[in-house]
């Protein structure tokens, strides 16, 4: 979690067996892509929101000179002439392997975010599949600028000056609808954006067995905000000489189509949920509505542009973050909201833990009256966990800045100190 709130994806590590197996499918989807033709007639990718559950066999997307091959389990795919479509091999097995990895996921999610076991099984497609269901989670066998591929043949990329990382342009930045996406690619290229607003490469320095996963907007708007989507594109301004271009297996687990997201599960925790999160929404409405990177990350600070960052892989970030390094400090408020959710698990949650406690949250209007009364509902608790007196027993999300200062004074003495003696230090 600490991972996805930095740099809004995260590597796992899978197991030698399943990491071959990737490896296999990867390989066969290189083969799939390199041995077919492609001519106009190809059936073209559709921007219908209509059809997002239903995409499957082979498509195109000549504006981005990529091809894919859907994977979704419950759908027969046959050839025009009638015969059964061949795809490229291994793919049912990796979807139950990713299938299961995802929802693992999900489930350590949940644990971090004290939700309850399963939190997100009702809005999760059925294990197995009933009969004449179709999933709404999909494997995708992708291909970016296979050389044979004529739409990357009429776009040539000026590059005479070899080792220039293509340049992208706003339009370019992508949000997955998804509640988590799980990639594995033969050649590195996917930058995903961190919270400062830089572009991170995530996938150049990874071990076989690696897998990269970022969370989408169903897991943002599932869990009121307190999970980001990821920003992310793919750079593929760099395959001259190759012939089979960037191939990628990407596992998209959705929400089924029929559920609706509410974010029920986070008030239950207590959690804080603002208003734009308290009307559930069906799945397949919020599917076919516009979402866009400007809406939800507004640009208060211009960013890093891509051109200039340095080639260091994610995993070399994630190594350096505790050396000397130094990043732009967070805004006060911020800064104050982390540490207050922070203290809130590392704390708060472990005194009542220990003492059998259930936190169940007040109102902040109606717990105004009760920090002053003796005989309030929330008093027993507030008591047993050691509350500061005067902070409104509400989740600290929810505290104004001064209490959430008395919150994390009374559980972290020293806190504010500790905070000016940082920003006092030579940059």
């Amino acid at each position: 979690m600490q991972s996805l709130a930095q740099y809004s994806a995260a590597i796992i590590q899978l197991p030698p067996t399943e990491g071959a197996l990737l490896r296999s499918g990867l390989d066969s989807a290189c083969l799939f892509f390199h041995q077919r033709g492609y001519n106009s007639s190809e059936v073209v990718h559709s921007d219908d929101t209509h059809e997002w559950c239903k995409t499957s066999g082979y498509y195109v997307d000549p504006q981005m000179w990529l091809e894919m091959y859907d994977y979704r389990p419950g759908v027969t795919l046959t050839e025009p002439n009638g015969a059964m479509e061949l795809p490229p091999s291994g793919l049912p097995d990796i979807f139950a392997v990713l299938g299961k990895v995802s929802r693992d996921i999900l489930d350590a999610i949940s644990f971090s975010l004290n939700l309850r076991s399963c939190a997100f099984t009702d809005i999760l497609d059925n294990i197995p599949l009933r009969s004449q269901e179709v999933s709404s989670s999909v494997l995708s066998a992708c291909c970016h600028s296979r050389p044979s591929f004529e739409a990357a043949q009429q776009h040539n990329i000026d590059s005479q000056d070899e080792g220039q990382l293509l340049i992208f342009s706003d339009q370019d930045q992508q949000m997955d609808k998804t509640l988590l996406t799980l990639v594995r690619s033969d050649r590195s290229g996917l930058y995903v954006k961190d919270m400062h607003g830089r572009w991170i490469l995530v996938d150049g320095d990874l071990s076989p067995h690696d897998v990269v996963v970022y969370p989408g907007l169903a897991l943002y708007q599932e869990t009121a905000g307190y999970v980001n989507p990821a920003v992310h594109k793919t750079e593929v301004g760099n395959l001259q000489g190759c012939m089979f271009g960037r191939c990628s297996l990407v596992f998209k687990l959705m929400p089924r189509s029929v559920a609706r997201l509410s974010g029920s599960e986070m008030r239950a925790a207590g959690h804080g949920v603002d208003a734009q999160f308290q009307v559930p929404i069906p799945v397949n409405d919020f599917m076919q509505t516009g979402h866009s990177v400007d809406q939800l990350f507004p640009k208060d600070t211009e960013p890093s542009p891509h051109a200039d960052q340095d080639s260091a892989s994610f995993n070399y970030v994630m190594k350096k973050k505790n050396g000397s390094t130094r990043t732009k400090p967070l805004p006060p408020s911020k800064r104050l909201r982390l540490e207050a959710q922070r203290v809130l698990k590392e704390r708060v949650q472990d005194i009542a833990d220990k003492k059998g406690i259930k936190l169940r949250f007040c109102n902040i209007k109606d717990c105004e009256s009760h920090i002053r009364s003796l005989d309030s509902p929330c008093e027993n608790i507030r008591t047993e966990i050691g509350w500061p007196q005067g902070v409104p027993f509400v989740h600290p999300h929810d505290l104004p800045n001064k209490a959430k200062l008395g919150f994390l004074e009374a559980y972290e003495p020293g806190w504010a100190a500790s905070q000016q003696e940082i920003e006092s230090q030579p940059q």
